[in-house]
Protein backbone atom coordinates (compact mmCIF):
# COMPACT_ATOMS: atom_id res chain seq x y z
CA UNK A 1 0.00 0.00 0.00
CA UNK A 2 1.17 3.40 -1.06
CA UNK A 3 2.76 5.35 1.92
CA UNK A 4 2.35 9.23 2.39
CA UNK A 5 5.18 10.98 4.60
CA UNK A 6 3.54 12.68 7.73
CA UNK A 7 5.03 15.95 6.57
CA UNK A 8 1.99 17.16 4.40
CA UNK A 9 -0.55 16.43 7.38
CA UNK A 10 -2.29 19.48 9.46
CA UNK A 11 -0.65 18.84 12.57
CA UNK A 12 3.14 19.56 10.85
CA UNK A 13 1.68 22.59 9.45
CA UNK A 14 0.52 23.84 12.34
CA UNK A 15 3.67 23.46 14.15
CA UNK A 16 5.24 24.75 11.66
CA UNK A 17 3.46 27.74 11.73
CA UNK A 18 3.49 28.03 15.57
CA UNK A 19 6.92 28.00 15.33
CA UNK A 20 6.85 30.70 11.99
CA UNK A 21 4.99 32.82 13.98
CA UNK A 22 7.13 32.74 16.97
CA UNK A 23 10.52 33.34 15.09
CA UNK A 24 8.83 36.29 12.91
CA UNK A 25 7.71 38.35 15.93
CA UNK A 26 11.35 36.63 18.13
CA UNK A 27 13.26 38.34 15.75
CA UNK A 28 10.95 41.80 15.86
CA UNK A 29 11.45 42.20 19.73
CA UNK A 30 14.62 40.91 20.51
CA UNK A 31 16.96 41.54 17.23
CA UNK A 32 16.38 44.81 16.21
CA UNK A 33 12.53 44.97 15.01
CA UNK A 34 13.53 43.03 11.92
CA UNK A 35 10.69 41.07 10.85
CA UNK A 36 13.19 38.16 9.23
CA UNK A 37 11.00 35.20 7.79
CA UNK A 38 10.23 37.24 4.61
CA UNK A 39 12.29 39.22 2.40
CA UNK A 40 10.10 41.59 0.60
CA UNK A 41 10.84 44.42 3.12
CA UNK A 42 14.28 43.99 3.04
CA UNK A 43 14.17 43.96 -1.46
CA UNK A 44 12.41 47.54 -0.29
CA UNK A 45 15.13 48.83 1.81
CA UNK A 46 18.04 47.62 -0.30
CA UNK A 47 16.12 49.47 -3.46
CA UNK A 48 15.90 52.41 -1.23
CA UNK A 49 19.70 52.07 0.43
CA UNK A 50 21.35 51.79 -3.20
CA UNK A 51 19.42 55.08 -4.79
CA UNK A 52 20.27 57.20 -1.53
CA UNK A 53 23.61 55.96 -2.63
CA UNK A 54 24.33 54.57 0.78
CA UNK A 55 26.43 51.43 -0.10
CA UNK A 56 26.69 50.51 3.46
CA UNK A 57 23.16 50.26 4.64
CA UNK A 58 22.37 48.27 1.25
CA UNK A 59 25.19 45.51 1.87
CA UNK A 60 23.23 45.49 5.67
CA UNK A 61 20.07 44.31 3.87
CA UNK A 62 21.88 42.28 0.95
CA UNK A 63 22.93 39.81 3.40
CA UNK A 64 19.87 38.00 4.88
CA UNK A 65 18.62 38.09 1.15
CA UNK A 66 21.55 35.87 -0.09
CA UNK A 67 21.25 34.08 3.22
CA UNK A 68 17.46 33.59 2.16
CA UNK A 69 18.82 32.21 -1.33
CA UNK A 70 21.53 30.17 -0.05
CA UNK A 71 18.80 28.44 2.34
CA UNK A 72 16.89 27.59 -0.39
CA UNK A 73 19.52 26.20 -2.76
CA UNK A 74 20.68 24.01 0.20
CA UNK A 75 17.33 22.76 0.53
CA UNK A 76 16.84 21.46 -3.03
CA UNK A 77 20.59 20.09 -2.72
CA UNK A 78 19.11 17.96 0.67
CA UNK A 79 16.09 16.98 -1.15
CA UNK A 80 17.97 15.71 -4.31
CA UNK A 81 20.67 13.72 -2.65
CA UNK A 82 18.01 11.96 0.03
CA UNK A 83 14.85 12.02 -1.15
CA UNK A 84 15.20 7.84 -2.24
CA UNK A 85 16.97 7.45 1.13
CA UNK A 86 14.60 5.01 3.31
CA UNK A 87 15.89 5.23 7.00
CA UNK A 88 14.99 9.41 7.05
CA UNK A 89 13.05 11.76 4.99
CA UNK A 90 15.12 14.43 3.47
CA UNK A 91 12.73 17.10 5.12
CA UNK A 92 13.76 15.78 8.47
CA UNK A 93 17.22 16.64 7.46
CA UNK A 94 15.96 20.39 6.86
CA UNK A 95 14.20 20.23 10.13
CA UNK A 96 17.38 19.09 12.02
CA UNK A 97 19.80 21.92 10.39
CA UNK A 98 16.71 24.28 11.16
CA UNK A 99 16.71 23.14 15.06
CA UNK A 100 20.72 23.30 15.56
CA UNK A 101 20.94 26.77 13.67
CA UNK A 102 18.26 28.11 15.88
CA UNK A 103 19.94 26.56 19.16
CA UNK A 104 23.58 28.50 17.90
CA UNK A 105 21.27 31.73 17.34
CA UNK A 106 20.19 31.54 21.58
CA UNK A 107 23.95 31.75 22.39
CA UNK A 108 24.48 35.01 20.10
CA UNK A 109 23.96 38.18 22.77
CA UNK A 110 21.70 41.03 21.37
CA UNK A 111 22.93 44.15 20.12
CA UNK A 112 26.16 44.50 17.96
CA UNK A 113 25.39 40.72 16.51
CA UNK A 114 21.58 41.15 15.79
CA UNK A 115 22.51 40.76 12.15
CA UNK A 116 24.07 37.38 12.66
CA UNK A 117 21.26 36.43 14.19
CA UNK A 118 19.02 37.78 11.65
CA UNK A 119 20.85 35.89 8.83
CA UNK A 120 20.75 32.92 10.71
CA UNK A 121 16.95 33.24 10.73
CA UNK A 122 16.31 34.06 7.07
CA UNK A 123 18.32 30.95 6.50
CA UNK A 124 15.54 28.82 8.95
CA UNK A 125 13.13 30.01 7.27
CA UNK A 126 13.96 29.77 3.70
CA UNK A 127 14.54 26.18 4.31
CA UNK A 128 11.17 25.99 6.19
CA UNK A 129 9.22 27.64 2.86
CA UNK A 130 11.06 25.46 0.43
CA UNK A 131 10.84 21.86 2.15
CA UNK A 132 7.33 22.47 3.62
CA UNK A 133 5.05 23.89 0.84
CA UNK A 134 1.85 21.84 1.41
CA UNK A 135 -0.92 20.76 3.32
CA UNK A 136 -2.73 17.98 2.26
CA UNK A 137 -1.77 18.94 -1.00
CA UNK A 138 -2.76 22.46 -0.84
CA UNK A 139 -0.03 25.05 -1.18
CA UNK A 140 0.96 27.13 1.73
CA UNK A 141 3.39 28.49 3.81
CA UNK A 142 4.16 28.70 7.52
CA UNK A 143 6.38 31.59 7.82
CA UNK A 144 4.49 34.33 6.22
CA UNK A 145 0.66 34.97 5.81
CA UNK A 146 0.45 36.66 3.00
CA UNK A 147 -0.37 33.75 0.41
CA UNK A 148 -2.37 31.99 2.96
CA UNK A 149 -4.88 34.95 3.32
CA UNK A 150 -5.58 35.06 -0.61
CA UNK A 151 -5.79 31.42 -0.64
CA UNK A 152 -8.25 31.12 2.29
CA UNK A 153 -10.39 33.90 1.15
CA UNK A 154 -10.34 32.45 -2.58
CA UNK A 155 -11.53 28.96 -1.28
CA UNK A 156 -13.87 30.68 0.90
CA UNK A 157 -15.93 32.70 -2.30
CA UNK A 158 -15.71 29.66 -4.17
CA UNK A 159 -17.41 27.63 -1.87
CA UNK A 160 -20.34 30.16 -1.68
CA UNK A 161 -20.65 30.03 -5.13
CA UNK A 162 -20.42 26.19 -5.74
CA UNK A 163 -21.71 24.90 -2.62
CA UNK A 164 -19.00 22.23 -2.74
CA UNK A 165 -17.60 21.46 0.79
CA UNK A 166 -14.32 20.74 -0.35
CA UNK A 167 -13.46 24.41 -1.10
CA UNK A 168 -15.02 25.38 2.83
CA UNK A 169 -13.09 22.83 3.83
CA UNK A 170 -9.81 23.91 2.37
CA UNK A 171 -10.59 27.34 3.74
CA UNK A 172 -10.87 26.62 6.96
CA UNK A 173 -7.60 25.03 6.81
CA UNK A 174 -5.79 27.62 5.43
CA UNK A 175 -7.65 30.20 8.22
CA UNK A 176 -6.35 27.82 11.21
CA UNK A 177 -2.90 27.89 9.86
CA UNK A 178 -2.87 32.04 10.05
CA UNK A 179 -4.63 31.67 13.59
CA UNK A 180 -1.83 29.10 14.56
CA UNK A 181 0.68 31.68 12.98
CA UNK A 182 -0.88 34.55 15.27
CA UNK A 183 -0.84 32.23 18.28
CA UNK A 184 2.84 31.33 17.74
CA UNK A 185 3.29 35.59 17.61
CA UNK A 186 1.33 35.83 20.71
CA UNK A 187 3.45 32.93 22.78
CA UNK A 188 6.82 34.52 20.99
CA UNK A 189 5.97 37.83 22.00
CA UNK A 190 5.48 36.15 26.00
CA UNK A 191 8.47 33.77 26.06
CA UNK A 192 10.69 36.73 24.69
CA UNK A 193 9.57 39.51 26.93
CA UNK A 194 11.09 36.58 29.16
CA UNK A 195 14.04 35.26 28.13
CA UNK A 196 15.08 37.43 25.94
CA UNK A 197 17.59 35.65 22.96
CA UNK A 198 17.87 32.79 25.02
CA UNK A 199 13.54 32.40 23.81
CA UNK A 200 14.41 31.09 20.13
CA UNK A 201 15.34 28.16 22.06
CA UNK A 202 11.81 27.32 22.19
CA UNK A 203 11.48 27.17 18.47
CA UNK A 204 13.83 24.74 17.88
CA UNK A 205 11.79 22.37 20.61
CA UNK A 206 9.20 22.97 18.18
CA UNK A 207 11.23 21.75 15.16
CA UNK A 208 12.78 18.92 17.13
CA UNK A 209 8.98 17.13 18.26
CA UNK A 210 8.09 18.08 14.06
CA UNK A 211 11.22 15.70 13.01
CA UNK A 212 10.23 12.87 15.78
CA UNK A 213 6.83 13.01 14.38
CA UNK A 214 8.28 12.56 10.37
CA UNK A 215 9.05 8.93 11.61
CA UNK A 216 5.73 8.15 11.44
CA UNK A 217 4.06 7.57 8.23
CA UNK A 218 0.19 7.60 7.29
CA UNK A 219 -1.33 5.01 5.02
CA UNK A 220 -2.91 6.46 1.83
Amino acid sequence: MKKRQVSDTLGIGMLLALAGGFLDIYSYLARGKVFANAQTGNMVLLGVNIAERNMKGAFYYLIPICAFVIGIILSQIIKDRFKENQQIHWRQITVAIEAVVLFVVMFIPQGYFNMIANVCISFVCSMQVQSFRKVHGNVYATTMCTGNLRSATEQLCSYRITKDRKNLKKSLQYYLIILIFIVGAIVGAFFTEILDEKAVGLVSLILIVVFLLMFYKQEN
